[in-house]
């Protein structure tokens, strides 16, 4: 069984975000704010969703985006990790958090079948 505390430290963190949870998703996890995908937890590190303009506040600092591999090639997704030092704040964290957010769209609706 994996070892969930630093995703429990992280949603700790996060707690002041309404609706927060983490979903289990290809050997990581996803973070959720009600609705809104915003955030990736994977081998204790944790990644928040960044666009052009925010990224900057990420790799100003040296950290990179997440990758992974997908047929012998390394992808990026638009998510950068989150740096050790607003790790440790909780209310930097959830600042750093918000601008995610904002990033983020909601997941879709599931579409109901009609009979």
């Amino acid at each position: 069984m994996p070892d969930d505390s630093f995703k429990e430290f992280v949603l700790d963190q996060l707690s002041a975000l309404p609706g927060l949870r983490a979903k289990a998703m290809f050997g990581a996890h996803g973070l959720y704010s009600d609705d809104k995908f915003f955030a990736i937890l994977d081998e204790g590190r944790l990644f928040f969703k960044t666009n052009a303009q925010t990224q900057s506040n990420y790799t100003d600092r040296g950290m990179g985006p997440f990758t992974y591999k997908m047929k012998g090639k390394v992808m990026s997704m638009a998510y950068h990790e989150v740096p050790p030092d607003v790790l440790e704040q909780p209310h930097e964290l959830v600042h750093w958090a918000r601008q995610s957010l904002a990033l983020a769209t909601p997941k879709p609706a599931k579409k109901s079948r009609k009979l």
